[in-house]
C-alpha cells in the first residue's frame, strides 16, 4: 500500500467512525515508530512533526527525529534533535543514540563522555558497555576497550559482538590463547559465520596450529567462495603447511577475483620463491611496485626489499645492495634504529677527518658478517664509533680502526658527523662477488680464555665438533632454517667429542640434552661472544644451521659446515657448496624434499669419510 492509498484508507476510516478524538503526541509518536520499523521514513518524519507541532518538547518524538536524521547521515541535525530530547529527559537510550551519532561524526571524546553518562544511569546495560568499548577502541585505547567489552559479556554472556570485539583486541594485544577462547564463543553463538572463522583462523595461524587454521579457512570459503580475502587466507595457510603448489593455486583464484590485490601478489611471490621459480617471483614483485607509482606504500617497500634479496641470492649485488635500502620504508623494520638528525653516509661523501657512527640494524649474524667493513671505513680517514648488540661489544671493541664500541642498550651516543647502518656498508663500498673483503678482522682472543676452554674440553685425542641446530625462534624463517636436536642424534655415535654451542635450546631439546654423555653442554658459561669465540677456537669443526655461530666460527677461520633450507638466506647464494664470504665454510643444502634428515645423513657421510682419511681436513 503506497502513501496515497494509506491516506485514503485513513479518511474512509474517519468517515466510518465519525469524528475521532484529536491525536495525542504519544499516539503520533507511536505511529511514527511503526512507520520507522516498516521502513517508511518520510511517514515517520511527518508523524513526529505532527507530534512536535502539538508539543515541541515531546522527548520521544525529538529522539525519533534524531534517529531519522542519523539514518540519513544528517549528523548535525541528529545532534540537535537528540540534544533537545536529552534536555527534556536525559534517558540512557537517548544518550546512547547521541553517542553513536558523535562516534560516526568522529567526535570520539564527546561520544565517550556521552556513553559514560549513559552508563551512570544504566550500569548493567551490556549494549552500553559494548558501545563504550567501541569508542575506546577507536581512540586506540585497547586495554580499556577490552575491559568494556568484557563488562558487556559479564552482563550478557551471549553478547556476540562483545565477544567478537574482545577477540579482535586480544589478537591485537598478542594474547592469542585468550583471543581464541573469545572466537570459540562467537562460533558457538553464531555457527558458520565467515567473519568469526576468518579471525579464528588468524589466531590459529599465530599459534602454529596450521591444520586447524586451514580447516577454518575452508569453512569460510564454503560460506563465501567469491571472497578473494578468503582465497588468500587459504593460500597462506597452505604455505605454512609447506604445500606451496596448492597455495599458489589459491593465490591465483584470489587474483582472478581481484587482479591488483597487493597482499595476494606479495604472498604469491613468496610462494614462488619457495619453489625456486625465481623469474616468476621477480615479475610478481615488480608488478607490486608498478601498482604504486609514487613508491610510498609499505607494500612497495616490501616488494623492493624482496627484490633486493632475490638479486643478492642470484648474485646481482649491484642491484641488490641499492634496492635493499627500501627496508627503511618497511614500518616494522628495525624500529629501534634511532632517527638521527645527522646525515646518513652511503659512500658518496668524503669522511676524512669526520666521526662516523656505524650502528647495527639487524641480527647478530649480520653484524658479524659485515663488521669486516669497519677497518675499511677507518682507512678512509674517519674516526669510527660502533654501536653493537651488547653481547658483541666485547668482541668488536678491539677491531682495527674502531675507536669506540658502545652497547646498543646504552643509547648514549658521542658527537658524530654522519651515521651508517652496518648492513648498508656493502652498498657504501660497492661490494661485488669479486671485492668481498676477508673476514679476518677480529683481534687475537684472550689467551687465558682459550687455554681455559682447551683445558675444560680435555685431551685432544679425538676431533672436537661444535653443534648448533636452531636459531632465534622469532626469526621469520626459523621454522625452515632450524631443526630439533633429535635430528642430529645420528651424528653422536661417531668417534668424536661433540660440544653443544646451542644457546637457549627449545624445551624438547633441553629435555633431550639433559643427562647425555655423548655431547658436552657448557653453554651456560657462554656469557658473551668473546667467551663463545674462545670455545669455538678450540674446536676442529663447527656444524650449524644458519645462525650467528656460523658467522662467528667462519670469521675465526674455523672449518664450518652450514646446513641450509631449500630456500636459503640470500647471503649463501644458490647452487654452490662454498661461500665467497667465508673460505672455510662448506654448505649442505636441502633438496626439494625440504628434509633435514637427508642433510644430516650427508653431513654424517662426509664426517666418516673425512675421519677415515686422517690427512684430510674439514
Amino acid at each position: 500500500m503506497n502513501r496515497r492509498e494509506r491516506r485514503a484508507a485513513g479518511k474512509r476510516a474517519k468517515m466510518d467512525q465519525g469524528a475521532p478524538a484529536a491525536p495525542t503526541p504519544a499516539a503520533l509518536y507511536e505511529t511514527g515508530l511503526q512507520h520507522l520499523r516498516a521502513g517508511w521514513h518520510l511517514d515517520a518524519q511527518i508523524a513526529c512533526q505532527q507530534a512536535l507541532a502539538i508539543d515541541p518538547g515531546h522527548a520521544d518524538s525529538l529522539h525519533l527525529m534524531g534517529l531519522l536524521s542519523l539514518r540519513t547521515q544528517q549528523y548535525d541535525h541528529a545532534v540537535a534533535w537528540l540534544s533537545g530530547a536529552i534536555r527534556q529527559n536525559p534517558r540512557s537510550d537517548y544518550l546512547s543514540t547521541l553517542g553513536i551519532t558523535l562516534k560516526q561524526m568522529g567526535r570520539l571524546d564527546d561520544a565517550l563522555s556521552v556513553f559514560d553518562k549513559a552508563l551512570q544511569l544504566k550500569p548493567d546495560d551490556a549494549e552500553l558497555w559494548k558501545h563504550f568499548g567501541g569508542v575506546l577502541a577507536a581512540l586506540d585505547r585497547p586495554a580499556e576497550a577490552l575491559l568494556s567489552f568484557q563488562r558487556a559479556l559479564q552482563r550478557d554472556p551471549r553478547h556476540w559482538e562483545a565477544a567478537y570485539q574482545s577477540g579482535v583486541l586480544l589478537h591485537q594485544l598478542e594474547r592469542f590463547d585468550e583471543a581464541l577462547l573469545q572466537f570459540d564463543l562467537c562460533c558457538a553463538l553464531r555457527p558458520d559465520y565467515a567473519a568469526t572463522l576468518q579471525m579464528r583462523a588468524r589466531v590459529l595461524r599465530v599459534l602454529k596450529r596450521y591444520e586447524e587454521c586451514l580447516a577454518d579457512n575452508e569453512r569460510a570459503h564454503a560460506l563465501d567462495p567469491a571472497d578473494p580475502v578468503v582465497c588468500n587466507n587459504m593460500g597462506d595457510a597452505l604455505l605454512w603447511l609447506g604445500r606451496y603448489d596448492e597455495g599458489l593455486r589459491w593465490f591465483d583464484r584470489a587474483l582472478a577475483l581481484r587482479p591488483d590485490f597487493i597482499e595476494v601478489l606479495l604472498n604469491k611471490a613468496f610462494a614462488l620463491l619457495q619453489v625456486h621459480r625465481f623469474n616468476d617471483a621477480f615479475d610478481t614483485y615488480r608488478r607490486v611496485k608498478l601498482l604504486d607509482p609514487n613508491n610510498a606504500t609499505a607494500a612497495y617497500a616490501k616488494a623492493a626489499w624482496q627484490l633486493a634479496h632475490l638479486g643478492l641470492l642470484t648474485g646481482d649485488f649491484a642491484a641488490g645492495w641499492a634496492e635493499r635500502e627500501a627496508r627503511w620504508m618497511v614500518p616494522d623494520f628495525s624500529p629501534e634504529y634511532p632517527k638521527f638528525p645527522q646525515p646518513k653516509w652511503l659512500g658518496q661523501e668524503s669522511i676524512d677527518g669526520k666521526t662516523i657512527l656505524v650502528h647495527v640494524d639487524e641480527g647478530l649474524g649480520d653484524t658479524l658478517q659485515f663488521a669486516r667493513y669497519l677497518p675499511l671505513v677507518a682507512a678512509r680517514g674517519a674516526r669510527v664509533v660502533v654501536v653493537a648488540q651488547d653481547a658483541l661489544c666485547p668482541l668488536l671493541s678491539g677491531v682495527s680502526g674502531v675507536s669506540d664500541c658502545m652497547p646498543f642498550s646504552s643509547r648514549a651516543y658521542p658527537a658524530f658527523d654522519m651515521h651508517c647502518p652496518i648492513m648498508s656498508l656493502p652498498l657504501a663500498f660497492g661490494a661485488t662477488l669479486a671485492t668481498i673483503p676477508p673476514a679476518n678482522y677480529l683481534p687475537p682472543l684472550p689467551a687465558e680464555r682459550v687455554a681455559l676452554w682447551n683445558s675444560r674440553l680435555g685431551a685432544r685425542d679425538r676431533m672436537r665438533i661444535g653443534l648448533v641446530w636452531s636459531g632465534n625462534a622469532k626469526q621469520g624463517n626459523d621454522r625452515n632454517r632450524s631443526m630439533p636436536f633429535a635430528q642430529l642424534l645420528r651424528l653422536l655415535d661417531i668417534d668424536a667429542t661433540f660440544v653443544s654451542l646451542q644457546k637457549d635450546p627449545r624445551p624438547d631439546d633441553r629435555a633431550l640434552l639433559a643427562g647425555r654423555t655423548d655431547i658436552i653442554d657448557v653453554t651456560a658459561d657462554l656469557t658473551d661472544f668473546v667467551e663463545t669465540a674462545a670455545l669455538v677456537s678450540c674446536l676442529d669443526l663447527v656444524i650449524t644451521v644458519c645462525t650467528s655461530v656460523a658467522h662467528l666460527a667462519a670469521t675465526l677461520g674455523r672449518p664450518t659446515w652450514v646446513m641450509l633450507p631449500y630456500l636459503p638466506d640470500w647471503r649463501w647464494l644458490l647452487d654452490r657448496d662454498d661461500s665467497p664470504w667465508y673460505p672455510t665454510v662448506r654448505l649442505f643444502r636441502q633438496d626439494d624434499t625440504r628434509d633435514y634428515a637427508r642433510v644430516v645423513e650427508s653431513v654424517r657421510s662426509e664426517l666418516l669419510a673425512m675421519m677415515s682419511s686422517p690427512r684430510s681436513g674439514p
